[in-house]
């Protein structure tokens, strides 16, 4: 897994409950112990850290490995990550690419130490490719990947019921204008307040207040609670997608594994694949992925058709990036945000194109 591998991408979400504490050595004695097979320790270097969990490289005297240490309270309890290690241990038996943990010397996957869970992994050798990277023939393979990883997650996890634990809203309701309009003021005064202000804030500024004006336009086209749902991943995107060439090596991160509108995931996935630096959407590109999507998902135009109006919704209603620097005073989503800003205004003006690249 290359340094990358545990960043999170472009993601509409809340911020989290709580920042993850501050960085501290993982117990690597305690948890060798634990998996007598491993080796001793020759080296532990952190991978680039994620915004929700962090990984490093584990150098032994047998091998490498990826150890995870899980810190998102929404999702770092033992038997929510048991059953995250369980599903991918069966896709990987259906031969999906993913790298299910390696169990230690009682057969547990998970190791709770001082409180925090940890997981041992292989370590996959592999590059992240976005959009840009692939061909044609990439992009309809990738859709071809997300659209098994969809229906195999049914065959592993069985009938989907309403998960409210991982589900991104209850009842899967999309955003109120009156809300989106107050958390717009709050951080049009945050931004305001800054001082002495950069050239962040400036943007910033302009583009609340132009999504402000873009949402009262568009405030009647708020869509309905959505009706397909299905097991997803929850966060498909380049940085969880590990290549060897041009083939999928491994999908990582199942953390927000769950119950929620599959086509949501398709459409939200495309649009951090594709995304331009400028905000605009490689529609060509998103025609094929979309198009093998939904011959291996068995999805037809009208269930993508109702996904693009909830995630452009979704992406008009969203300020995960500022939350996190005017709220969390946390500065690592900030290079995300022009083009997820820029993409927002963009998606809205070429709306009926955006819709034609998912269902034609």
């Amino acid at each position: 897994m290359p340094r990358s591998s545990v960043l999170q991408a472009a993601h509409p979400a809340a911020p989290p409950a709580r920042r993850p504490a501050a960085p501290q050595a993982p117990p690597v004695g305690a948890l060798l112990r634990r998996y007598a097979y491993a080796g001793e320790p020759l080296s532990c270097q952190p991978v680039a850290q994620g915004l929700l969990n962090r990984g490093y490289r584990l150098a032994t005297t047998r091998g490498a490995y990826f150890l995870k240490q899980h810190l998102d309270a929404r999702t770092a309890d033992r038997d929510t990550i048991a059953r995250q290690h369980r599903a991918t241990q069966r896709l990987h038996a259906l031969g999906l690419p993913v790298a299910p943990p390696l169990p230690d010397s009682a057969g547990r996957t998970v190791a709770v130490i001082g409180g925090h869970c940890y997981a041992l992994h292989p370590w996959i050798d592999g590059r992240h490719r976005d959009g840009a990277q692939l061909t044609r023939a990439g992009c309809r393979h990738l859709g071809t990947l997300l659209g098994h990883v969809h229906t195999c997650l049914d065959r592993v996890m069985g009938a989907p019921s309403p998960d409210p634990g991982h589900a991104p809203d209850a009842g899967h309701e999309s955003a109120r204008p009156e809300d989106t309009f107050r958390l717009i003021d709050e951080l049009l005064r945050l931004v305001r307040a800054r001082r002495p202000r950069d050239g962040f804030d400036e943007l910033a500024e302009h583009r609340l207040r132009e999504r402000r004006v873009l949402l009262a336009a568009h405030a009647h086209r708020r869509p309905p609670a959505a009706a397909a749902t299905g097991w997803v991943h929850g966060d498909f995107h380049p940085l969880n997608l590990l290549y060897r060439g041009a083939e999928p090596a491994a999908i990582v991160d199942w953390d927000r594994l769950g119950v929620r509108p599959r086509a949501e995931e398709a459409v939200r996935a495309a649009a951090i694949f594709f995304v331009r630096p400028a905000g605009e959407l490689a529609l060509d590109k998103v025609r094929a992925y979309a198009r093998a999507y939904r011959r291996a998902a068995g999805a037809d135009g009208a269930e993508l058709a109702a996904a693009v109006d909830r995630v452009w919704w979704e992406r008009l209603n969203d300020f995960w990036t500022l939350r996190w620097r005017y709220q969390l005073h946390d500065r690592r989503a900030d290079p995300q945000f022009p083009a997820v800003s820029a993409l927002a205004v963009w998606w809205t003006r070429e709306y009926e194109a955006v819709r034609d690249a998912f269902t034609g």
